[in-house]
């Protein structure tokens, strides 16, 4: 990619150096904390997840959005981890199969809980949205999108709906995500979480 800190391709690396940016940001910012990674993969040293825990504790002006595919190991060390409110835990959810990392998420001590539903490649009907404050939908993009199906983004809007949890349809995606735009039923869906301000501990 021609950036030094991709040079070993996508191996896992610690970059310590990249904790203190956050310090020297002025305003509030809302940051997408893993673009090109993943925080709870299994090479990555809990000590350093701490070390990041502790830089969004230190930075409550900032909100940051934390998103795994390893809810396994999310379950598994939440409790190990300092959830201030300024930090969204979210799980990938793609289809049916790996509906179980909702209830892997459900029980952590993260006080705002998100679904990313993208790329959405299957259905996920009757899912137990319980505890969970947010689903963000949007389908593939790229040469090889996979299509998404109309009836199974109606079908989250609906259960979100039901059952209280905000709603945000980012993009149908395919070849040209610009071109399929991001409309569902001629209008945009934008709803965001309610911020909390208290901690409360699931058993």
């Amino acid at each position: 990619m021609g950036i030094e800190k991709y040079k070993d391709g996508f191996e896992v690396r610690i970059h310590e150096d990249a904790l203190y940016i956050p310090y020297s940001w002025s305003g509030n910012k809302i940051v997408f904390v893993n673009s090109m990674s993943d925080l709870f993969h299994p090479e990555v040293p809990l000590e350093f997840i701490q070390k990041v825990f502790t830089v969004m504790n230190d930075t409550p002006q900032h909100t940051y959005q934390v998103l795994t595919k390893r809810s396994e190991r999310l379950n598994e060390i939440h409790h190990l981890l300092n959830w201030t409110n300024n930090i969204w835990m979210g799980v990938s959810v793609e289809n049916q199969k790996v509906k179980h990392r909702i209830d892997d998420l459900r029980f952590t001590n993260a006080m705002t809980k998100f679904l990313s539903c993208e790329p959405l490649i299957g259905d996920l009907m009757d899912m137990n949205l319980e505890n969970i404050d947010w689903v963000i939908v949007g389908g593939e993009s790229g040469r090889k999108a996979r299509p998404m199906q109309e009836w199974w983004v109606w079908d989250i809007r609906q259960q979100c709906q039901e059952q209280g949890v905000a709603f945000f349809f980012k993009q149908w995606g395919g070849v040209n995500k610009k071109k399929t735009g991001r409309e569902l039923g001629g209008r945009t869906y934008d709803e965001m979480p309610v911020q909390k301000t208290f901690h409360t501990i699931q058993s």
